[in-house]
C-alpha cells in the first residue's frame, strides 16, 4: 500500500521549464547574492572571515549617519506623499473635474519617467543659475532656498513618488461599495467624519501597500542623492561611492553595506506584508463611487488643488522638453531655439540610444519568455517548488538597484562566467529586476482562463507544450504584453545598477544623461532626456492601446 501511494517522479515538460527557470535564479540571482554575503566578511588585506567591515560602519558616524539621513528622507517622503495623494485620489474618484483623463495620463507620466531627470530638471529650475532663482534675484531681490541638500531631495522624491499612493488609493476607492458612504450619511456622519471613520478605515491597507512602494523607491533610489544631494549622503550614494571610488574604494566594506540595505528591505518588506494580512478587507464594488459635481467654493479648491499638485509633478518633463530646444553656451542656456543639442547628441551619444534600445529589446524577449512560463507553474502547477520559485523571482522587487549591481559584478567579474563588462550582465540585471511586472500581469489573465480549455486541447491530442504555446500563450498575450511595456519602460529608465555595470562600450541613456548632467552638460542631456520621455509617451499609448485601458494599476 506504501508503494502504491508513493507518487513517481515524472520529468514532464512543466517539470522541465520549473526547474531550468531555478536554474536561472540560482545563477543569476541566489548564487551572486551567496558571493556578495561572502565578500561583506571578509578581510581586504588578508581575504580571512572577519566582522570588521559591519564594525566599521558602526563605529564611524559617517558612515552610519547616511543610513540615518536615508530613514530620514525615506519616512518624511512617504508621510508626504501619503498627505498629497491619498486627498489627490479621493477628489478624482469623488468629484468631476474637467480635463480629468488628461490629468490621470499627467500622472501616470510622471511617476513612469525616472527620478534623476527630476533632480535635473530642478537643478534647471531652482539651481544656483536656475531660471527661478534667477527671476526672483533679479526683480526682487530674493534668494529661494537651495535645491541642493536635504530640501532638494525631499521636494524631488515627493513629486516623483506621490503618484504611487494616487494610484493604489485610486484603484481601492474603484472597489467601495457607495451605499457603505451612503448608510452613513443616513445615520448623520458626514464630511470629514465619513472619511475618518468609513472610508480611511477601509482604504488602510492599500494606503500601506502604496507605502511600501515609495518607501522602496525613495530607500533605493540613487541618482537623485547624488545629483542634488551634495553633503547629504544617503546609503546608495556611500555604497556607489566606497566600490566605484578610486581613493578609498572598498569592495568588501560595499558589499557589507549592501548585505545591511538587504536585511533592512527585507525586514519591511515582512512587516508590511504582515500588517496587511492582518488589517485587508474584501470590498464588493456593487454600486461604485460616481464623480459628483461639487458647488461654489468647494469646486474650486478641488481643482485648484489637483491642478496645482499634478502641474508640479510634471513641471520637470516640461522643464526638460522645453531646455532641450534651447541653444546652448557652455553649462548655460541661451533664449535662442536650436537642434545644436540633438545634432550632439546623434554624432557622439547615439551608440547609447542605440545600446538603450537593443539592451531592452533582448531583455523584454527574455522577460516576456520567462514570465509567461512562470506565472504558469505558479498558478496552473501549484506545489511547493513553484511558490519557492514564485517567491525567489520576487526577492529582486525589494533589492536596491546599486546593490543588486554590486552583487552580479563581484560574482561574474571571474572565470567560468566572466560578463563583467559586457552587454550581457546589463542585460541579466534588467531581467532580474523588471521581471516581476510581467509575472504578476500573466498570472493575474491566467486567473481569468479556464484550464477546461487546455483540458480540451490535450485531450484532442495536442502535448502540453503543444497546448502552452499555441492556445494558452495566445490567450495570455493581452496581459503578458502590457506587463512588458511596464518592464519596457522601467528598463530604458535603469540607472542605479546601470551606473555600477556600466562601460564606454556599453553605456545607456540613463547613464549617458547623469554623466552629461555632472559634466554640467545641460543641453546633450535635456536632448537625451526627451528622447527618453518620449519613448516613455509612446510605450504607455502602446499600453493603453493593448490594454484596453486608460490607467495603470500596481
Amino acid at each position: 500500500m506504501k508503494a502504491k501511494s508513493r507518487k513517481k517522479f515524472k520529468l514532464d515538460f512543466w517539470t522541465s521549464i520549473s526547474i531550468l527557470c531555478f536554474l536561472v535564479f540560482v545563477v543569476f540571482l541566489i548564487y551572486p547574492m551567496f558571493t556578495l554575503f561572502v565578500q561583506s566578511f571578509k578581510d581586504v588585506e588578508n581575504g580571512t572571515f572577519t566582522l570588521k567591515n559591519f564594525a566599521q560602519f558602526f563605529s564611524k558616524k559617517y558612515y552610519y549617519q547616511t543610513l540615518i539621513n536615508s530613514f530620514v528622507v525615506t519616512i518624511l517622503v512617504t508621510i508626504l506623499a501619503i498627505l498629497i495623494g491619498a486627498p489627490l485620489a479621493y477628489i478624482m474618484s469623488t468629484s468631476k473635474i474637467r480635463f480629468k483623463s488628461l490629468v490621470e495620463v499627467l500622472i501616470i507620466l510622471s511617476v513612469l519617467s525616472p527620478p534623476f531627470i527630476g533632480a535635473y530638471s530642478w537643478i534647471l529650475l531652482l539651481g544656483r543659475n536656475g531660471v527661478v532663482t534667477k527671476f526672483f534675484s533679479n526683480t526682487f531681490g530674493f534668494q529661494v532656498p537651495s535645491i541642493y541638500g536635504f530640501t532638494g531631495i525631499l521636494l524631488v522624491f515627493t513629486l516623483k513618488l506621490f503618484p504611487y499612493i494616487y494610484m493604489y488609493v485610486s484603484g481601492a476607492l474603484k472597489k467601495m461599495d457607495a451605499s457603505l458612504g451612503e448608510a452613513a450619511e443616513s445615520l448623520g456622519c458626514n464630511g470629514i467624519r465619513k472619511v475618518a471613520t468609513i472610508i480611511l478605515p477601509l482604504i488602510t491597507p492599500t494606503i500601506l501597500a502604496g507605502s511600501l512602494l515609495v518607501f522602496m523607491n525613495c530607500l533605493a533610489d540613487f541618482g537623485t542623492p547624488m545629483l542634488i544631494g551634495e553633503g547629504y549622503r544617503t546609503m546608495p550614494v556611500l555604497i556607489y561611492s566606497e566600490f566605484i571610488s578610486e581613493v578609498g574604494g572598498q569592495a568588501n566594506f560595499a558589499a557589507a553595506l549592501s548585505v545591511l540595505m538587504i536585511l533592512i528591505t527585507s525586514v519591511i518588506f515582512i512587516g508590511q506584508k504582515y500588517v496587511v494580512n492582518k488589517k485587508s478587507y474584501v470590498m464588493s464594488s456593487l454600486k461604485p463611487i460616481q464623480p459628483k459635481k461639487l458647488k461654489g467654493y468647494k469646486n474650486v479648491l478641488a481643482h485648484l488643488y489637483v491642478y496645482v499638485v499634478v502641474g508640479l509633478a510634471i513641471i520637470s518633463q516640461a522643464t526638460v522638453i522645453y531646455t532641450s530646444f534651447l541653444k546652448t553656451r557652455g553649462s548655460m542656456f541661451v533664449r535662442e531655439f536650436s537642434l545644436n543639442s540633438y545634432k550632439t547628441v546623434l554624432n557622439k551619444l547615439g551608440s547609447s540610444i542605440a545600446n538603450t534600445y537593443t539592451y531592452g529589446i533582448i531583455a523584454i524577449f527574455i522577460i516576456v519568455l520567462l514570465g509567461m512560463f512562470i506565472s504558469y507553474v505558479s498558478v496552473r502547477k501549484k506545489n511547493m517548488f513553484t511558490s519557492l520559485l514564485d517567491t525567489i523571482t520576487m526577492f529582486p522587487y525589494i533589492i536596491p538597484g546599486s546593490v543588486l549591481g554590486i552583487t552580479l559584478l563581484l560574482a561574474f567579474n571571474k572565470k567560468p562566467l566572466a560578463i563583467a563588462g559586457t552587454f550581457a550582465i546589463i542585460v541579466v540585471v534588467y531581467v532580474i529586476r523588471r521581471l516581476p511586472y510581467t509575472i504578476r500581469s500573466s498570472a493575474a489573465i491566467l486567473y481569468q482562463l479556464s484550464p477546461s480549455v487546455e483540458e480540451a486541447s490535450i485531450s484532442l491530442g495536442y502535448s502540453p507544450m503543444k497546448t502552452f504555446f499555441k492556445v494558452t500563450a495566445v490567450m495570455m498575450l493581452p496581459g503578458v504584453l502590457s506587463g512588458a511595456i511596464l518592464s519596457w519602460i522601467t528598463v530604458i529608465n535603469e540607472l542605479s545598477a546601470s551606473v555600477i555595470l556600466y562601460t564606454g562600450k556599453t553605456r545607456t541613456m540613463s547613464v549617458a544623461i547623469y554623466t552629461e548632467v555632472i559634466r554640467a552638460s545641460y543641453g546633450t542631456a535635456a536632448a537625451l532626456s526627451t528622447i527618453l520621455t518620449a519613448t516613455t509617451i509612446i510605450s504607455l499609448l502602446i499600453f493603453f492601446k493593448l490594454s484596453g485601458k486608460k490607467e495603470i494599476s500596481l
